[in-house]
């Protein structure tokens, strides 16, 4: 039987053409994943995470967006559609993975395991709404889980801290 997953390098993720990647890569870096959507009132924090991405990227930084229609079908577009309108609207730059689910029986096992690292309010091991954000140190453990409603520029302190 293998182990319990330890750290996101125990993952892989696939990209939006449908190539499976595996996250190993990302160890020694630090990762925000987020469940995003397009047509979302959370939806202008791509831009947030773009900035994000352009402070710190050089440092060692990486965003890993995952697309999710879990939430009011808010994510409605194939791949194309998604990344187009992330590259016209919010000058995207980051990279965008393929959509996912976040919670039920589909769940992708990278967000079981984000959701058991670090719960919700309560407890809760369910994300509630699109742009709940995971915060991954360098040796590849979640740090904190973050709500939709915090916005991106409130979690420089955290990131800098890691980086």
């Amino acid at each position: 039987m293998r182990d319990s997953p330890r750290t996101i390098a125990d993952f892989s993720a696939v990209l939006p053409n449908g190539e499976e990647v595996s996250l190993a890569d990302r160890l020694g870096k630090v990762v925000l994943v987020v469940n995003t959507a397009s047509k979302c009132g959370f939806t202008p924090q791509y831009s947030g995470l773009e900035e994000l991405w352009q402070k710190y990227g050089e440092r060692g930084f990486e965003v890993m967006a995952f697309p999710c229609n879990q939430f009011g079908g808010q994510e409605p577009g194939d791949a194309d559609e998604i990344s187009a309108f992330c590259e016209v609207n919010f000058g995207l730059s980051f990279p965008l993975m393929g959509k996912v689910e976040v919670n039920g029986p589909g769940t992708a096992p990278l967000y079981e395991w984000l959701k058991t690292q670090a719960p919700g309010l309560l407890g809760s091991k369910s994300i509630k709404w699109n742009f709940t954000k995971f915060l991954i140190d360098r040796q590849g453990k979640v740090v904190r889980r973050y709500a939709p409603t915090d916005k991106p520029a409130a979690l420089t302190g955290d990131i800098e801290a890691l980086l």
